[in-house]
């Protein structure tokens, strides 16, 4: 049989190491909070609207108030894929502080020839380039650019998954072994939109202005489409940021078709999904 001091010292013993614990729990708290890491939430409601619109992929947002992202598939959203015409942002950047191009009202002569959409045909600023997203005239800026300077400003810019030489200077953002990731494309757009990049006030302020998709009373929204087809298999990206009186929110979409996807609208799903899933995040 059990004496009393006994039991009482038992009883202050497992006081002890449930205080114990409980502050060592309120500790890492406090060290998580004092490192500032950023937190990842998992949504499930991303997830329902990719199926809705029967695509597959991963939507992800982050709050830069809240220190937070938010995604349905967050090893979806650290897998590389091929930048396509999301890589216009970096190769403006660098046509600009290169001065390959001189400003957005720049032209681009378009040659006569046909090309892959009507948009393209006809004579182009760099402003109207870049929001139809004409090829052409992105490879015109990489071939004057050269491997060399290009290869130099993309560490600069510390945008490095990129792959090319002499022979792909021109293509390599659309094909090839270039991979870049939606969390790696919300931290190029947050240090572009906190000025943390090296460059002048003045392409910041460029770039600011030709990625506007739309603006309202009630918010502003940049960004930039990219679309590539890798053995068959087409790969969709919508990246950019969302200011409204809430905050500021970055996004990184990509997604695939799946077999029920109609191909025609799947140019669509791409902000559609963003979209969706940013007025979401909004009720939250």
């Amino acid at each position: 049989m059990k004496t009393p001091a006994l039991i009482l010292s038992l009883f202050l013993l497992i006081n002890l190491t449930v205080s114990c614990q409980s502050k060592n729990k309120e500790t890492k708290t406090e060290t998580n909070k004092e490192t500032g890491k950023d937190k990842e939430v998992i949504v499930a409601e991303f997830g329902k609207i990719l199926d809705s619109l029967k695509v597959k992929g991963s939507i992800l947002i982050y709050d830069l108030n809240k220190k937070t992202y938010y995604s349905n598939d967050f090893a979806w959203g650290k897998e590389g894929h091929i930048p396509a015409s999301t890589f216009k942002i970096p190769n403006s950047i660098i046509a600009l502080e290169t001065g390959v191009v001189k400003s957005d009202s720049t032209v681009f002569k378009w040659n006569g020839e046909k090309r892959w959409m009507k948009a393209w045909e006809q004579d182009l600023t760099l402003k109207q380039a870049f929001r139809v997203s004409c090829v052409p005239c992105y490879q015109e800026i990489a071939r004057k650019v050269g491997v060399k300077r290009m290869k130099a400003y993309l560490k600069k810019l510390d945008y490095n998954t990129m792959v090319f030489d002499t022979l792909t200077i021109d293509n390599f953002w659309l094909e090839g072994k270039s991979r870049i990731s939606q969390f790696q494309q919300i931290d190029f757009l947050k240090r572009l939109y906190l000025s943390e990049l090296p460059i002048s006030k003045r392409t910041e302020s460029i770039m600011k202005d030709i990625m506007e998709v739309e603006k309202t009373n009630d918010y502003v929204l940049r960004g930039k489409t990219g679309l590539s087809n890798t053995n068959e298999i087409k790969n969709g990206w919508f990246v950019g940021y969302l200011e409204n009186k809430n905050g500021v929110y970055f996004f990184a979409t990509n997604i695939e078709p799946s077999k029920e996807t109609n191909q025609d609208d799947f140019i669509a799903i791409r902000l559609n999904a963003t979209k969706a899933a940013l007025k979401n995040l909004q009720k939250r």
